[in-house]
């Protein structure tokens, strides 16, 4: 298996094309990743001996915090992502080969959920988000391919904010509020109005700067402050190079080159049954030229018909960033 081999996740439509590319991915990080290839050695995990998908091993997330995790011959990269962080702690970090593959992963993950960027104004509400962070890299993009001039980032500007919002309105155009907990909060605290045209997309990150809230406390404070029926929500992390979406009701899914499974909580190495809460691992094949099977410290459960929900965080893990909201 060589990078070559390696096909358009992008393109993947169907749950055969899925399988099909996550045995590739997996036998090529297998080669290529050494400290993924050493993790499965550890626990005596090799191609030969595995058969199905949920028998691949997920490499736990807080190695992204001391390791170089590349899948590739060299250990040249594109571009450096990092987490956001409490005091104190280390951030993970990614190391991006090939920063097309996060531009093809959001772009076309924002589309199948939303359509066209260019058909919104999008306004990003992310203060105290470090320029190397894979969520601002994202929104720059996004805003830019939108080409509205309201569309932009507005930290703390909340009347700026505000009197862009009330434009965008009036001229009945489609708009994307996207920010961070903490930040829509103190905006919703300072400016009630109604929005007719206008999707709020929370990303989480109370990071410590208000009293925790459960997703649904939330919301319930948001749809009251901007009288709609619902709040949507983006499912990101760091060490990934997709997202999953909610349209509400913290139900999200996922795009075909992306899926969560749920291990059980005494045996990390078994997958939990459908509606069972345990911890989320995720395939993420835009991932490629990293690691694609990743063992996250969020807890959640899969429903029936495929979407997932998060439920909290696992004990003792360490809260980051993106993730301090209490679920």
């Amino acid at each position: 298996m060589e990078v070559k081999d390696l096909k358009a996740f992008w393109k993947i439509k169907t749950e055969k094309e899925f399988e099909d590319l996550t045995w590739q991915t997996f036998n090529f990080q297998y080669k290529f990743n050494k400290i993924y290839n050493s993790f499965c050695k550890l626990i005596d995990i090799s191609p030969e001996k595995i058969s199905k998908i949920n028998e691949i091993p997920f490499l736990p997330i807080s190695l992204f915090k001391s390791k170089k995790i590349i899948s590739s011959k060299n250990h040249s990269y594109d571009k450096i992502f990092k987490s956001s962080m409490t005091t104190g702690n280390s951030p993970s970090i990614h190391y991006v080969k090939e920063l097309k593959d996060y531009k093809k992963s959001y772009r076309n993950c924002f589309s199948l959920f939303y359509g066209p960027p260019k058909n919104y104004a999008i306004l990003a509400l992310l203060p105290f988000y470090q320029s190397d962070s894979s969520l601002v890299y994202m929104a720059k993009d996004l805003i830019k391919s939108t080409k509205k001039n309201e569309s932009g980032f507005y930290l703390d500007e909340f009347e700026d904010l505000y009197k862009s919002l009330i434009r965008l309105e009036k001229k009945g155009q489609k708009t994307i509020l996207l920010g961070v907990s903490h930040a829509l909060l103190s905006f919703a605290k300072k400016f009630t109005f109604e929005l007719k045209n206008t999707i709020i997309m929370e990303t989480g990150g109370m990071k410590g700067k208000r009293k925790e809230l459960t997703r649904k406390e939330l919301h319930e404070k948001l749809v009251k402050s901007f009288k709609l029926e619902k709040i949507h929500s983006e499912y990101g992390m760091t060490e990934l190079l997709s997202q999953a979406y909610s349209s509400g009701n913290g139900l999200y899914k996922t795009p075909p080159w992306m899926k969560i499974y749920i291990r059980e909580n005494e045996d990390p190495f078994a997958e939990s049954d459908l509606n069972q809460t345990g911890g989320i691992n995720i395939i993420d094949l835009a991932n490629r030229y990293s690691c694609s099977f990743i063992e996250t410290e969020d807890m959640g459960k899969v429903n029936s018909d495929g979407s997932f929900e998060i439920i909290g965080r696992i004990d003792n893990s360490e809260i980051r960033g993106c993730n301090l909201m209490v679920l």
